[in-house]
């Protein structure tokens, strides 16, 4: 689908359902490209609220409005994560290219009430058990060894052969994983397919291949126990079943690396194409958090996440939203809502932008962290190791990731004066 307008007359879903004739399709070349431009069109033409069409026009609501995402994430009790509530199942077919994101599986992401608070508690006192200085230790390492692959060349396309491999190194290193390997590269790869497919992928047959793996390793870690994260929620008194545990890994594994991997991508992007950061761009540590941060408000690496599913008739942006709708919360254009900056100016200098969601289902503490370690470490690692780096195209012809889930560019090349490895 490439048509991101409104549909037909004949095409209108039946009444009570939350598509509109004017309901705009999540896909097309402008969504992906400018989302920005979609998001300020669907405001002026709905409001905090929009009606959508997801993959095979199937009808959801989008949520604009900062207000209106974090009310939808503060009340659970009308606006749940149990997807087995959507009054859409009939609808869908079962090899439907969303399926990993809204299947109901046993995982923390679709648990509600006690039982989310108990499996969350587990993910994280085990990530509060990783050293967050060890961690950046061990990120500029991992950077040091990728930049010593293509520092003498001059040349590197950053994404590949940088953004993507480091966070995925970190994270199953932390996970008690091999830092490389084949069987780790096929689960990175699996990840980013089952999350954000691209044309020709399967994603619901990568999605079984990740759980398949991550049953191996929680075995394993049964087995013979470390130092890991894997291995503290296996250790753990609440007592999870394997099956938890290798869902809840897909959630901490899936939400730490390629966000994570966008974020650091998208702020190399910003310092190397922004004249505010030109004079401090090499090393400067205060302009690498500002950058940080500014992505996380204007190109955050997760633009939309679904989703919430309404427990029952209510009001919300001045919809009418009927039980069991899909809510698609618009963390992008929630951080751009110009009710929170009237003056078009967005204020990177504070950290109440939505990136990590808000309320009960949020990323779990420290991950945000933990994910900031990461980032802060590869792009201050990348700018004092190639200080002379710049970008080797012109900025207006970059591109973006062909997703309404993700915002990330297709490549970063760069070049430098090389270095002796």
């Amino acid at each position: 689908m490439t048509d991101p307008g409104p549909i037909s007359a004949h095409q209108a879903p039946p009444p009570g359902c939350p598509a509109h004739t004017d309901a705009v399709r999540l896909a097309g070349l402008e969504y992906q490209q400018t989302p920005s431009q979609m998001y300020r069109a669907l405001r002026r033409e709905h409001g905090a609220v929009a009606p959508v069409l997801l993959d095979g026009d199937i009808p959801a609501w989008l949520v604009l409005g900062y207000h209106e995402v974090a009310q939808v994430t503060s009340h659970d009790e009308l606006f749940a994560r149990d997807s087995r509530r959507w009054n859409q199942w009939d609808n869908i077919p079962p090899d439907w290219p969303l399926m990993p994101f809204v299947g109901y599986q046993p995982s923390v992401l679709f648990t509600e009430g006690e039982e989310h608070r108990r499996r969350a508690g587990v993910i994280t006192e085990a990530l509060s058990g990783v050293d967050q200085f060890e961690l950046a230790r061990d990120c500029e390492l991992i950077a040091d060894e990728l930049i010593a692959r293509f520092a003498g060349s001059g040349q590197a396309e950053l994404m590949t052969s940088y953004a993507h491999a480091l966070p995925m190194r970190a994270v199953v290193q932390m996970c008690g994983m091999p830092m490389s390997g084949a069987d780790t590269q096929q689960l990175v790869d699996d990840l980013r397919i089952s999350l954000d497919a691209a044309e020709g992928d399967d994603p619901v047959a990568a999605y079984g291949r990740v759980g398949e793996r991550l049953v191996r390793l929680v075995q394993d870690k049964r087995a013979d126990p470390g130092k890991d994260v894997t291995s503290r929620m296996v250790l753990h008194p609440a007592g999870l079943s394997d099956e938890e545990i290798v869902q809840d890994l897909i959630s901490v594994i899936a939400a730490a690396q390629q966000p994570t991997a966008n974020w650091i991508c998208n702020a190399l992007r910003l310092l190397l194409t922004d004249e505010r950061f030109e004079l401090s761009v090499s090393g400067g540590r205060v302009s690498v958090g500002e950058a940080l941060n500014e992505v996380l408000w204007l190109d955050t690496p997760t633009q939309n996440f679904i989703g919430r599913w309404a427990v029952r008739d209510t009001q919300l942006g001045g919809r009418q939203i009927r039980a069991g709708d899909c809510l698609v919360l618009g963390l992008a254009a929630a951080n751009t809502d110009p009710s929170l900056w009237p003056e078009g100016h967005v204020g990177a200098e504070n950290a109440a932008h939505l990136s990590f969601s808000n309320g009960e289902h949020r990323c779990p503490y420290p991950a945000p962290l933990l994910a900031d370690v990461m980032a802060r470490t590869a792009v201050e690692t990348l700018l004092e190791r190639l200080p002379d780096l710049v970008l080797a195209v012109d900025p207006h012809t970059l591109t973006w990731r062909s997703s309404i889930w993700m915002r990330g560019l297709t490549t970063l090349p760069v070049r430098f004066t090389p270095v002796d490895g």
